[in-house]
């Protein structure tokens, strides 16, 4: 009979439970808390991972996971200091930064690549739209105004020839898209996994990632603090860090896994032909200052951002 074999996190959480019956005290009990706000989807699945693998235990951090419904409601949370870290798109952080709000970048989320892109412009099976010219006078859905969701779809347009002055937009959100587009109450639409792979199911079709015409990989969402959390538990949030990024590798690397994990936590679906996140490993500039420029380009920000002002030092 062949010796059985043991994950890691089968390891750590043997010693948590040796922990328990020697001392009588939980993990939870020994380890310093982080308090960690996120959204339950998979760009923010990080710290459902790492708590199941048992690397924050690893790394000596009692995690306190929290899913909030939406980054605003998060970033308020982080900023008065109810939580220590959040998850939120690179977009919404640098215009708190440019309103002189403290956060900080610490670790990357969620990475757009062009191999695998999660968005995409689609449109009902038998539409004529084809180019940006097709775009011409027609209306498109996105999950936000002036957000990343409009600004992909605008930088695309504008650098395939359309006419971006004729497009108007308009907000719903992404489970609504495909029934809005079969019944032709707008043309086209930028929907994300999981609702794009169910649209696509239901005969839409893409036509475009217009993503890539801001660049063709940079950093969407990110992990944050405020400078004064920073400032105040450096070795602390070098273990995040750590932790984050152990997490992104081995992530990137175990869909079967990860899906598993993510219906448990958000009681969705994950199908086998969905596109995952892929998640940034380095907070590295120059995978973020594209967006960042393309922001300043079309009025999200007002004057430039240098990206490496956002990372905590």
């Amino acid at each position: 009979m062949s010796a059985p074999s043991f994950s890691r996190g089968d390891v750590l959480r043997g010693l948590t439970a040796a922990l328990v019956a020697a001392t009588g005290t939980s993990a939870a009990d020994t380890l310093p808390a982080v308090t960690i706000g996120t959204t339950p989807i998979d760009a923010g699945a990080q710290p459902y991972y790492a708590q199941r693998m048992g690397y924050f235990a690893g790394a000596g951090i009692d995690a306190q996971i929290t899913a909030m419904s939406n980054g605003a409601e998060l970033a308020a949370a982080v900023a008065s200091g109810a939580l220590a870290v959040g998850q939120s798109n690179v977009v919404s952080l640098a215009a708190a930064y440019e309103r002189g709000i403290p956060f900080v970048l610490i670790a990357p989320a969620s990475l757009y690549s062009w191999k695998v892109p999660q968005s995409a412009f689609v449109v009902a099976a038998g539409s004529p739209i084809r180019t940006a010219r097709d775009l011409t006078g027609k209306t498109v859905a996105v999950s936000g105004l002036k957000t990343i969701s409009q600004l992909g779809p605008e930088v695309w347009i504008d650098k395939n020839g359309g006419d971006l002055a004729s497009v108007k937009f308009v907000e719903m959100p992404f489970s609504a898209m495909p029934d809005a587009l079969a019944k032709a109450r707008v043309d086209a639409a930028l929907i994300s996994e999981p609702v794009l792979s169910e649209a696509l199911t239901g005969g839409a079709r893409v036509f475009a990632d217009p993503y890539d015409a801001i660049a063709k990989e940079f950093l969407i969402g990110a992990w944050f603090t405020t400078k004064t959390w920073a400032a105040a538990n450096p070795d602390l949030l070098r273990r995040y860090v750590g932790v984050m990024t152990q997490t992104a590798r081995w992530a990137n690397a175990h869909h079967a896994e990860t899906a598993r994990i993510l219906e448990d936590e958000t009681h969705v679906p994950v199908g086998p032909t969905a596109k995952r996140v892929v998640y940034g490993d380095v907070l590295d500039p120059s995978l973020i200052q594209p967006l960042l420029d393309a922001c300043l380009a079309y009025g999200l920000l007002k004057a430039r951002v240098a990206a490496a002002d956002l990372i905590a030092r």
